[in-house]
């Protein structure tokens, strides 16, 4: 019967954090730079400790399957042909498999699991760290080269930056003194 009269207010408690945590949707460089201080404060506390090298390990793998996925386009032109093959064709822009207030929140929340498991001692396993260390850069440069490959096999480009805007010269303006009749 408790649990019954608990939904409710769970659910308002989650209805409250879906609503703060979409206010940050414009807020694009301030939540990166919550990421990286969490993310900051999590390697500080492994590297006090010396411990929790699984639990970073994880951590790890996880941001780089959210990296794929965020670099990765939605529809793979492997399978679907969706880039224009002659000039006539209409122009698609590129659009991610993951989007980036997705890969935010994802990994804000894995980074913060993680160091709530290092404060549970459970999560504390012995193991040789260097050679997490050695797997996770060889898994980390594998990935990305098959991912550049396949960036430049079908020629698009995941980011914004150094792509043609057209602020200036896209604006109107109005003479002045001449009225609407």
């Amino acid at each position: 019967m408790e649990d019954v009269q608990e939904a409710p207010v769970v659910a308002g408690c989650f209805g409250k954090l879906q609503h703060y945590v979409d206010k940050t949707t414009v807020w694009t460089k301030s939540r990166w730079f919550a990421l990286s201080l969490c993310l900051l404060i999590y390697g500080i506390r492994v590297f006090l400790i010396q411990g929790f090298y699984i639990v970073s390990y994880g951590l790890g793998i996880y941001l780089l399957n959210l990296l794929i996925g965020f670099l990765s386009p939605a529809v793979d032109p492997e399978i679907e042909e969706v880039l224009p093959t002659t000039e006539s064709e209409e122009f698609r822009p590129f659009t991610r498999k993951l989007p980036e207030f997705k890969f935010w929140f994802a990994a804000i929340r894995a980074v913060l699991v993680a160091t709530v498991l290092t404060f549970l001692p459970a999560f504390d396993l012995p193991v040789f760290w260097p050679i997490l260390l050695a797997y996770f850069i060889v898994l980390v440069v594998l990935t990305m080269k098959d991912r550049v490959r396949h960036m430049f096999k079908y020629k698009y480009v995941p980011f914004s930056m150094g792509k043609q805007t057209y602020g200036e010269c896209a604006k109107v303006e109005v003479p002045k003194g001449k009225e609407d009749k």
